[in-house]
């Protein structure tokens, strides 16, 4: 049955302390001595889940405050560890398989010392990846992150996606186009066709338009699960240097729990 505060079964909550243990047996004292390891796993995948406040936390597991911020600080790294081999790397996708791809900005608190996480698109702060799903929808690969002022194109072209040696491809085989919106015009990808300057677009570019997005809704559907994790939606407020971890534990949990 799966938990309401965690949306995954307590089966896989034992199974990835199982995985934590494994690949962290000397666990912090502190966590372990008051909750034990499997609520500290579950208070973890809780607040990352809805990004609820540490005060409330604390009522709901009979802890102090502090408890629940070290308990946070100390297992999601662990998460993000033991689950890490199952996020995929670009090097693990299949290079002949056609792509659905998308940006997304994970939203963070504004830190004045970091103008460079300001997205103009997005009119706020975070970290910018890129997501790339299957033709039938099923998410296949995300970015590391990227500051929030990165246009996607460059995104994507840092991140080596596009860059398939012909050594990896069958003889005679190309490499896949892959379908995105229009940021990505110009990378030699199926985009939307932008209107000209001065004119209306041609019934036949509002077909091919029509057409390219119905496609590409399947990413936006990807995406807007991840993001069900609310840590990565609602404003991440902890210090900018454990968003990153925070990032790769919960696509660790999708990647290894998500039917």
């Amino acid at each position: 049955m799966t938990n309401s505060s965690t949306r995954i079964t307590r089966d896989d909550v034992l199974d990835l302390c199982e995985a934590i243990h494994a690949t962290s047996p000397d666990l912090p004292a502190f966590g372990a001595r008051v909750l034990g390891l499997f609520l500290c796993v579950r208070l973890t995948l809780t607040y990352l889940r809805h990004n609820l406040p540490q005060e409330l936390l604390a009522e709901v597991y009979n802890v102090s405050q502090a408890t629940v911020s070290r308990v946070i600080s100390a297992y999601t790294p662990l998460i993000a560890r033991a689950l890490q081999t199952s996020v995929p790397t670009v090097e693990d996708l299949d290079p002949t398989a056609q792509l659905i791809i998308d940006g997304t900005l994970l939203q963070c608190w504004s830190w004045a010392d970091h103008p460079e996480l300001y997205s103009g698109k997005h009119k706020t702060t975070g970290l910018n990846v890129q997501v790339a799903c299957t033709l039938s929808g099923t998410l296949a690969w995300v970015s590391d992150p990227q500051d929030g002022r990165t246009h996607d194109a460059k995104a994507l072209r840092r991140c080596g996606l596009l860059d398939v040696p012909a050594t990896d491809l069958p003889d005679g085989v190309s490499p896949p186009r892959h379908i995105g919106d229009k940021g990505y015009i110009g990378l030699g990808m199926i985009t939307p066709k932008r209107k000209p300057p001065h004119l209306s677009l041609h019934p036949d570019d509002r077909t091919y338009n029509k057409t390219v997005n119905q496609v590409r809704y399947k990413v936006e559907r990807v995406i807007a699960n991840i993001k069900t994790w609310r840590v990565l939606h609602t404003g991440y407020t902890r210090p900018l240097e454990t968003f990153p971890e925070t990032i790769t534990a919960i696509l660790g949990i999708i990647f290894t729990y998500t039917p």
